[in-house]
């Protein structure tokens, strides 16, 4: 009987450069790079610039982006529309610790496409919007402590590192009161212990931790998609009872919007899931990759700033980001950006599904055509816990195998896919054929009893979350 023929061997990408890079590099970054989130060991990869739907790195490697700086550009690399904009505004002068036409329109934008924000303020990155936000609902409701689900990814500030991304599930603790899991070393307990976990998709235990504590919950923050493993989305009534649940309680709810604001809809996630929050927070795809955030909400919760509660930053409403997120919301409100967007997600997705159903592996889609996982399974996930029963090691060693045949996934099973207005019909077909061969070389692999060589490689990545 004739042997199947072998899986199409990964390509060696020239990596010269980078490395030479990586090298100089860590003398002075630690790790080699600006965030841990980067560092990849020797597979780091240093970039030099990009197009629509696509990056090269510094050895001229051309990858199809899937990873779109984690979300932030939604139209494609160097929009002219948003680059013309922004250069022309700067020309002005940037930073002036002085307000100008430009936030104020940008805020007046946020609220308008959102529907139900009343105020709001412009800052520089999503980890400054959530950590004003819980110190906004923390004032107002003179309560102190704060709710967040396991898994969920709310920025780098103390109160948002617990219980983020382990890989050993028992580290979370019992499922019915899950441990304080404190992410990296140097954050005080007396910040964690004011951080209550709580497990995604389960009310009942939320009604029971309300119950118990109650009075000192100021509010609840939720990724309306559990943005950090692969978009895990809520079940049926799961937002709305959340919401009856805090007004019941007093608690107030925290959209943390920072990667589904202005992707999902134009009014986000509040807007497609129907749920309204008492504050929300945004960045990402506010500004198609420039580094803007914002938060708000409802006027009477807003309205503890200025006289009750500290915010400010030199940087905050700078000229560069209010112009990028004036330009990028006014181009998500008057086109058909978000449309195309969703249509080539839903299209990659179906192209994903005719090649692994031919594989017979099981699988399951998590998020939205716009940010969605692919998750080796045969059981739908509904929380943070769920990733792990998942085949997430065979998805890292598809996921770098990708990035010698020319696709650039983030190869972390947490990550989602992010689809943005510029991917065309030829990034749509090399990242399916992309996939294909990685996954028959992944397989091949399985089969002969191999070590993930492509795998292996991933592992420096796992850090990404």
């Amino acid at each position: 009987m004739a042997s199947q023929p072998a899986a199409q061997a990964a390509p060696a990408l020239p990596r010269s450069r980078q490395l030479e890079m990586y090298r100089r590099a860590a003398k002075r970054l630690p790790g080699g790079a600006d965030s841990n989130f980067r560092t990849w060991g020797e597979d780091t990869i240093y970039i030099d610039r990009g197009a629509g739907g696509r990056v090269w790195d510094i050895d001229g490697n051309e990858y199809v982006d899937l990873r779109m700086g984690y979300g932030p550009v939604i139209l494609g690399h160097g929009d002219q529309r948003v680059d013309d904009h922004v250069n022309d505004r700067m020309r002005r002068g940037v930073s002036f610790s002085l307000t100008g036409a430009d936030e104020v329109q940008a805020i007046e934008l946020l609220c308008e496409l959102t529907g139900w924000v009343d105020m709001a303020r412009l800052t520089v990155s999503g980890t400054e919007a959530t950590m004003h936000a819980m110190r906004v609902a923390r004032a107002y409701t003179g309560r102190n402590k704060i709710v967040k689900f396991e898994g969920q990814y709310h920025g780098v500030h103390d109160y948002a590192l617990i219980s983020v991304t382990p890989d050993d599930m028992s580290e979370l603790g019992d499922a019915d009161n899950p441990v304080r899991l404190a992410w990296g070393r140097g954050i005080p307990e007396a910040v964690a212990e004011t951080m209550i976990p709580a497990r995604y998709n389960d009310i009942g235990q939320l009604r029971r931790l309300f119950e118990r504590q109650g009075d000192d919950i100021a509010a609840i923050i939720v990724e309306p998609v559990l943005g950090n493993a692969q978009g895990i989305l809520p079940q049926a009534g799961f937002h709305e009872q959340m919401r009856a649940l805090t007004r019941e309680f007093g608690i107030l709810l925290i959209f943390d919007e920072v990667k589904t604001g202005f992707r999902f809809a134009r009014g986000g996630a509040a807007e497609y899931f129907g749920v309204t929050p008492d504050l929300a927070t945004y960045a990402k795809a506010m500004g198609n990759g420039y580094p803007v955030a914002a938060f708000g909400g409802r006027r009477e919760i807003m309205s503890v700033l200025p006289d009750k509660v500290s915010h400010g930053g030199t940087y905050a409403g700078n000229r560069v980001a209010a112009a990028a997120a004036v330009k990028t919301l006014s181009i998500i409100r008057d086109t058909d950006a978000l449309a195309r967007i969703h249509a080539r997600g839903a299209a990659i997705q179906a192209g994903l599904r005719e090649i692994v159903d031919r594989k017979g592996v099981p699988y399951i889609f998590t998020g939205h055509p716009s940010m969605f996982g692919i998750m080796f399974t045969d059981t739908a996930p509904t929380e943070y816990r769920d990733w792990a029963k998942s085949d997430h090691a065979l998805y890292d060693e598809v996921a770098i195998g990708m990035h010698a045949r020319g696709a650039m996934p983030e190869p972390d099973s947490r990550e989602p896919w992010f689809i943005c207005a510029a991917h065309d019909d030829a990034d749509e077909a090399r990242v399916l054929e992309a996939f294909a061969d990685s996954l028959d070389a992944a397989l091949e692999g399985r089969a002969h009893g191999l070590p993930g060589r492509e795998a292996v490689g991933a592992q420096s990545h796992a850090a990404a979350g």
